[in-house]
């Protein structure tokens, strides 16, 4: 069944793919198992023969591997809400993450509550906290699109630049040694005029990456904002010599003209 990996010149690669199928196929007949049906699914998927690729996959025991098997046919047929909710309960960030993106062009609320079940599975499922954090980092970029469409300076707003610095912070709290989910956070104490919480951010990504451009450029934001000319100036020179074209570098290189 796996011919096509083997080495060119041999033996293993000359088989005919074919007869994988038959001894697999024989194999399911006799004694069926799991990792037999799971194959025969998978060479069926490739075939575009979804019939049986259907067939084989739900005969599978209830597992993520067997969601996204699903979710893959459900794809290929293009029923793509199935396909998210297979990838949903195959705890498939990939797909459910892509889903998001294009979702989040027309509608940023709904790829955040789409983003939201996502994380709420993994937070469930007690999965790696990097996987948690990368949702919830995720969720805080699609709370800013729906805050940037709702009316300028205006209580709904305000709402969801909240929401994103509270799913920013969650990132912080679950990947501690982030420094791009400490900067997020930074940045969003910022934009809420939370300057205390904002310097402690930067100052905490720049502990975790000493080379950080965007963490230096970014206390020298904050020291701007205090009136200390000298300082965000000092700040501006150590960052640039690090990255001069980071983007915090360019904004409080504008911001000192």
């Amino acid at each position: 069944m796996n011919a096509r990996a083997a080495a060119d010149g041999t033996l293993p690669r000359r088989i005919s793919p074919s007869f994988g199928d038959a001894v697999y196929g024989a194999l399911d007949r006799l004694a069926p198992a799991s990792y037999v049906e799971s194959t025969l699914a998978q060479r069926a998927l490739e075939r575009g023969d979804l019939v049986s690729a259907q067939r084989y996959a739900v005969h599978l025991p209830a597992s993520p591997s067997r969601d996204e098997l699903l979710a893959r046919i459900a794809g290929a047929r293009g029923q793509s809400q199935l396909a998210l909710e297979y990838s949903l309960a195959a705890f498939d960030s990939d797909a459910v993450e892509a889903a998001s993106q294009r979702l989040a062009v027309t509608d940023p609320q709904a790829a955040y509550e789409l983003e939201r079940l996502l994380e709420v599975r993994l937070s469930g499922r007690a999965m790696h906290p990097d996987a948690v954090a990368e949702a919830r980092w995720q969720m805080g970029l699609f709370a800013n699109q729906v805050a940037w469409g709702k009316v300028p300076g205006s209580r709904a707003q305000r709402a969801w630049l909240t929401i994103a610095s509270s799913d920013f912070e969650s990132a912080v709290a679950l990947a501690p040694l982030s420094e791009r989910y400490a900067i997020a956070a930074a940045n969003q104490a910022d934009l809420l005029a939370e300057r205390d919480r904002a310097e402690a951010l930067f100052a905490r990504a720049a502990d975790i990456d000493p080379g950080s451009a965007d963490a230096i450029a970014g206390l020298g934001v904050v020291a701007l904002q205090n009136g200390d000319r000298v300082a965000a100036a000092a700040y501006l020179k150590r960052a640039r010599a690090l990255d001069p074209s980071a983007l915090m570098v360019r904004a409080l290189q504008r911001d000192l003209r």
